[in-house]
């Protein structure tokens, strides 16, 4: 264990090294527990953030201490250029890591490529095995071809490759058709409970402890190391798996006072947390001309703000401004 590992295990706020990029709101699905059926009404091309002024803040991110750097949406691979966009943060330190949060539809097409251009792991959001119940969560979407992307993944070399499920209560809340794919393939499942983030917490809660008792019925769990990457993730591996199997626990096992992350919205806010409601408007510095220096002077600033909320930002739906779905965050 790392001298900052055993740091945090004795309560000490932990280094703050890892950021969340979101480079879009536009998704390709329409799920259920993320936005309405008719979408949302997109940002238009002048309020994003471009490449060259994300790439400028990921530079200052890194002289700052950000090691870590998972590029998010919406979808990201929907925006045209990001394969490049990840070549370009490959480019500005070589130990910083990239990763990719996606859904999968578009991975079999650019798979290939993101490894080629630097992104070294990937995390696929995919809530059920099921093609019917998969397109009554996403509204719109094909399974086949978030499977096939899986796939893609698992052979351009991404490692390790992790699948994302959300638990909806009553929708995808059996564990064990994924019990059975990480006893087949190499992938680090991870069962997510449902966050209230606008709606009733009743309405789709799963708890944690819930999930792992139904797993227990898949075989002998045995709790294991996670893989590469940090994460609030506990996994567990079941007898003879090529995979492990995750639980991430927000609601009923409170993590934030071990949050390390970051994240800048596609238009420019930059939050200490997913629930922040005093995201720095990062934006306007950059178009106003703010280079690297200053841009680590404001990061500096609010990775100190959050250390000092020592994980105060517990999921609550007051502090956050209108119109701010998940997919316009980064999840």
């Amino acid at each position: 264990m790392s001298e900052e590992q055993e740091k945090d295990e004795q309560g000490a706020v932990p280094t703050i090294d890892y950021l969340r990029i979101s480079i879009t709101d536009r998704c390709n699905l329409r799920c259920i527990y993320c936005m309405p059926a008719e979408g949302v009404k997109s940002l238009s091309h002048q309020d994003i953030l471009t490449y060259e002024e994300l790439e400028l803040f990921t530079r200052a991110a890194a002289e700052a201490g950000i090691r870590r750097v998972r590029i998010t949406g919406g979808e990201p691979l929907v925006r045209k250029g990001s394969v490049d966009f990840i070549r370009m943060l490959s480019g500005i330190e070589p130990k910083l890591k990239i990763s990719l949060t996606t859904n999968g539809l578009l991975l079999a097409r650019y798979a290939s490529e993101l490894k080629e251009a630097g992104l070294s792991r990937v995390n696929i959001s995919l809530d059920t095995l099921d093609p019917e119940v998969y397109r009554n969560i996403t509204r719109i979407g094909d399974l086949s071809q978030a499977l096939a992307g899986l796939d893609a993944a698992i052979e351009a070399g991404l490692e390790p490759v992790k699948i994302n499920v959300v638990v909806l209560k009553g929708v995808n809340d059996d564990p064990l058709p994924f019990a059975e794919l990480a006893r087949e393939r190499p992938v680090h499942v991870r069962f997510i409970e449902y966050m209230p983030y606008f709606d009733d917490p009743g309405k789709w809660y799963v708890p944690g402890e819930v999930i792992k008792a139904r797993l227990a019925e898949a075989g002998k769990i045995e709790e294991v190391e996670s893989p590469e990457g940090w994460g609030p993730a506990t996994y567990f591996k079941l007898n003879g798996s090529a995979g492990t199997i995750g639980l991430i626990s927000p609601v009923s096992c409170h993590f934030c006072p071990s949050c390390n992350r970051l994240r800048i919205t596609a238009d420019g806010r930059m939050r200490t947390c997913l629930f922040d409601s005093n995201a720095y408007p990062v934006k306007a510095e950059i178009r106003d001309g703010a280079g690297v220096e200053r841009l680590r002077e404001i990061i500096e600033g609010e990775l100190e703000r959050k250390r000092l909320e020592g994980g105060d930002n517990k999921p609550k739906a007051s502090g956050l401004r209108a119109g701010d779905h998940m997919s316009r965050i980064g999840g």
